[in-house]
């Protein structure tokens, strides 16, 4: 996959991008970045020094924007923002990690896997620094005017008081972004940042509904597009959107072997992706 060079005036600059205070001139880009036009768009951001609690609520959170078709941007760093990515692909998602360096230098390397597998599923990567560029310290902030000028909303999941993620709150406002935060404990250093955020006027998210509210969506008008783990789950649920419901129906167009589909259908019950709706009828969850 090579490189794209795309200057502020290319038609596939990204819009959200081109109107904010000191713009890229010139973005290089891996894979496709033209859903960030057609759908809603949340940066998911925070401490690298994730907490199991920080690491729930991210995952609760970034997975049910996912399921509802919302895009994930972040900045491939280690901790929160790397869970997003991956919480967002495992969702089927679609997501793009924003770097501060070349392209051919994923930093930092350890997350290499997880940016070839963005691309892999259809996301993204970008940077303003051409080919060849190493991970300076300044790059890390201007970075973070990216990604969340590439968004609707910032989300900040979990930081503490000199988190860099506060970097890109202060962005997002100049930008005209709504900046989310998740409330912490506050006898803890860990949620500090989040928690002084939202008293100094950041909207405080408990969940997803919060998040589609503040981007004016009707917490209902999103359907969730529930994602089969396997081929086999997926054509069943395929049969269950189209309206077939009935066991056997199910069984028989599926042309799955009685074994494999009963072993599928347990599965899917199990996972909570469909129920039983009586008279050996199944409906999705």
């Amino acid at each position: 996959m090579k490189v794209k060079k795309v200057s502020i005036n290319h038609p596939d600059y990204p819009d959200k991008l081109r109107s904010i205070p000191s713009p890229p001139k010139v973005l290089y880009v891996l894979g496709d970045t033209a859903k960030l036009a057609t759908t809603k768009v949340v940066s998911v951001v925070g401490s690298r020094a994730v907490t199991p609690y920080g690491r729930q609520v991210t995952y609760q959170l970034s997975h049910d924007l996912a399921q509802r078709g919302i895009a994930i941007v972040s900045g491939l760093a280690l901790g929160i923002d790397a869970l997003a990515h991956q919480t967002c692909l495992d969702a089927g998602g679609y997501t793009v990690a924003v770097l501060p360096c070349g392209l051919d230098n994923i930093s930092p390397r350890s997350n290499r896997p997880l940016a070839i597998k963005i691309l892999q599923q259809g996301g993204a990567l970008v940077s303003e620094y051409p080919e060849g560029t190493q991970a300076f310290k300044p790059n890390f902030v201007a970075r973070n005017r990216i990604v969340s000028g590439l968004s609707d909303a910032l989300l900040i999941t979990e930081a503490s008081e000199r988190s860099g993620s506060l970097h890109t709150a202060n962005f997002a406002l100049e930008q005209g972004r709504s900046v989310l935060a998740v409330p912490g404990n506050i006898i803890t250093s860990t949620s500090a940042g989040t928690n002084n955020l939202i008293k100094t006027g950041a909207t405080p998210i408990t969940e997803v509904n919060d998040i589609l509210y503040a981007l004016g969506i009707e917490s209902d008008s999103l359907a969730i597009d529930v994602i089969g783990a396997n081929a086999q789950e997926d054509c069943i649920l395929k049969l269950v959107r189209a309206g077939v419901t009935d066991i056997n129906q199910l069984q028989i167009e599926s042309q799955l072997n009685l074994d494999v589909f009963n072993q599928t259908m347990t599965m899917l019950e199990i996972s909570g992706k469909v129920r039983p709706l009586g008279a050996a009828h199944w409906g999705l969850c």
